[in-house]
């Protein structure tokens, strides 16, 4: 199985997220937890536009993958677990956890670095949440974030495979807690307890910076809450509360794709976060 995995990579992650993509469109269509601000059409255009040239981007810039650098890294012996002999699935158990720690501690970084915020803005800038903004990254926080990646691989010499299932789980995860779906509180309270749900990630998106400070993870929820960022729900409510980047709400700027590609080059400041508030 997991030869089958390697050997198939591209086409088990495309059938991974546009499945996940289709199943998570599907139920926000038909349990919507917010009403949307910005057209779905024209919101869709420009994430999926701006997906697609990131996809283009990492494909030119890193002619191998991920998986193939994990391969490589392999075939030297670089890395913790290609220096220590432990069971197969114990070191792709311990390399997810521990790619997505890595990745939960690149996403605090990206907020508390005042150039790294200016990427990462693109993400944050969008006042609606859904599916698509699970994928709305600006094309240099995803090369960054690959050279982030490829050095994380290479010091835990992660198997390929590990690395490939990280991917499909990040982005599928990605996909379903930026997704506007409306979960019962009971079921909620109950995933949120391993894995980061679409109303515990909706806080980390509001206008105020002491709410958009909590709630990091994208996959499991034990970062947050061993770290101290976890908060259980935003202080207008999740109807109420306002999304996105307060400084920033023309469509031109954070909606349409030059907006979105222009915007961490232009003049702004994030607001200081005066208030400590509780999680």
């Amino acid at each position: 199985m997991l030869e089958y995995i390697e050997s198939r990579e591209t086409v088990f992650r495309l059938l991974a997220f546009f499945s996940l993509f289709g199943v998570m469109a599907l139920a926000e269509w038909l349990f919507p937890k917010r009403l949307l601000t910005v057209k779905k059409a024209k919101r869709w255009f420009n994430n999926i536009s701006l997906m697609m040239l990131n996809t283009l981007a990492v494909r030119l810039v890193f002619p191998i993958a991920a998986a193939g650098f994990a391969a490589w890294c392999a075939s030297r012996g670089m890395g913790l677990f290609n220096l220590i002999s432990v069971p197969i699935w114990v070191a792709i158990i311990l390399s997810i956890v521990a790619l997505d720690g890595i990745i939960w501690l690149q996403h605090r970084l990206f907020h508390k670095i005042p150039m790294l915020w200016r990427l990462h803005a693109v993400h944050h800038a969008d006042k609606d949440l859904d599916v698509t903004s699970g994928a709305r990254f600006h094309t240099l926080e995803i090369l960054l974030s690959m050279v982030i990646k490829f050095f994380a691989i290479a010091l835990l010499g992660a198997p390929a495979v590990a690395v490939i299932l990280f991917e499909v789980i990040l982005s599928g995860m990605a996909l379903f807690n930026h997704s506007n779906v409306a979960i019962p509180t009971s079921i909620d309270r109950w995933l949120r307890v391993v894995v980061v749900t679409p109303d515990m990630h909706r806080i980390h998106h509001s206008v105020h910076r002491h709410e958009s400070d909590t709630n990091f993870g994208f996959n499991l929820a034990i970062w947050d809450r061993l770290f101290h960022t976890y908060k259980d729900k935003p202080e207008e409510g999740h109807y109420a509360m306002a999304i996105g980047i307060s400084s920033h709400r023309e469509d031109k700027q954070v909606v349409w794709l030059p907006g979105l590609l222009t915007l961490p080059f232009k003049l702004f400041q994030r607001p200081p976060n005066k208030t400590k508030r509780s999680h």
